[in-house]
């Protein structure tokens, strides 16, 4: 059996044996009340919305189609993750285009897990001259590992136990970020 066919077959495993956390209904309902939420503090301030590839992209098109009110978009790149399946240090890859002096950015993503990527992102926009910075998740998953404690994006959509989660942007090792809901690993395919 040839390695893509055994990639094949445990991607297969992981999708039929997971745990659906959120139903597509649910994630898309969750998503249209958050999109209230943003609107309510976003307009009016012609904000950029800076999405953290590759997880919140899938978010990140479902959320601003909601949205009724200017706004620019742009992506940065930076990762604990790189196709693991735990953290590492921070990598940045690609930095946005926007000029964010004076801007109101809105950093969306597709979890909150521990936190240290979405913290270096905020100070780096800060840093920059940012005139505000919010931050927006799918997710946040519920544990006590957070980098800094009470850790909370602005604005949130779901939540979810501490598992491996994948789907909506959110992946296993590289793939099923397409899957319509969320869904988690079960421990015996780890």
């Amino acid at each position: 059996m040839s390695s893509a066919d055994e990639l094949q077959q445990e991607l297969m495993r992981v999708r039929r044996n997971a745990i659906e956390l959120h139903s597509s209904d649910q994630v898309q309902e969750a998503i249209a009340k958050l999109a209230f939420e943003v609107t309510e503090a976003c307009s009016g301030k012609v904000p950029v919305f800076v999405t953290i590839m590759n997880g919140g992209m899938i978010f990140a098109a479902e959320l601003v189609k909601r949205l009724d009110f200017p706004l620019e978009m742009d992506y940065l790149h930076a990762s604990r993750y790189l196709g693991a399946t735990s953290g590492g240090d921070v990598e940045w890859i690609v930095t946005p285009n926007a000029t964010l002096e004076g801007r109101h950015v809105v950093i969306v993503d597709d979890i909150l897990d521990v936190g240290s990527t979405l913290l270096s992102i905020i100070e780096a926009c800060k840093a920059q001259g940012a005139a505000s910075v919010k931050t927006c998740v799918l997710v946040d998953k519920q544990h006590d590992r957070k980098a800094r404690p009470g850790l909370k994006a602005d604005f949130t959509a779901l939540e979810a136990d501490d598992y491996y989660l994948f789907g909506m942007g959110m992946d296993y090792k590289g793939f099923w970020r397409n899957a319509p809901g969320i869904y988690a690993v079960r421990e015996s395919d780890l």
